[in-house]
């Protein structure tokens, strides 16, 4: 079973930037798909940013042109490039990882407050 830990959030003002890891207690070339989610208070969880193992990628419509989703296979770490950044964007993000035929995978969140 894959452990995924994420780390790299922290308080930010607007218009700055951030770049969270999800670093993977074992290999990910056999994850089909890994996300990340943001949950802000009182909100679901939504999709942020998916990619597939292909290197197929996808994003929520407001963070299109200013996040950034990446995989390094190699380090076994899912990376999410936050540019621009804005107070809407505060949440806990979780980094998600699918492994078609088993029970998806769930790190434990890192807070990102954007705020002046």
């Amino acid at each position: 079973q894959v452990l995924l830990v994420e780390s790299g959030g922290g308080l930010v003002q607007p218009g700055g930037s951030l770049r969270l890891s999800c670093a993977a207690s074992g290999s990910i070339i056999s994850i089909n798909v890994m996300n990340w989610y943001r949950q802000a208070p009182g909100k679901q969880r939504e999709l942020v940013a998916g990619i597939t193992n292909g290197g197929i990628t996808n994003y929520l419509d407001s963070v299109k042109g200013r996040f950034t989703i990446s995989r390094d296979n190699a380090k076994n770490t899912l990376f999410l490039q936050m540019n621009s950044l804005k107070p809407e964007d505060t949440a806990v993000y979780f980094c998600n990882a699918i492994k078609y035929g088993g029970p998806p995978r769930w790190g434990q969140g890192t807070q990102v407050t954007v705020s002046s």
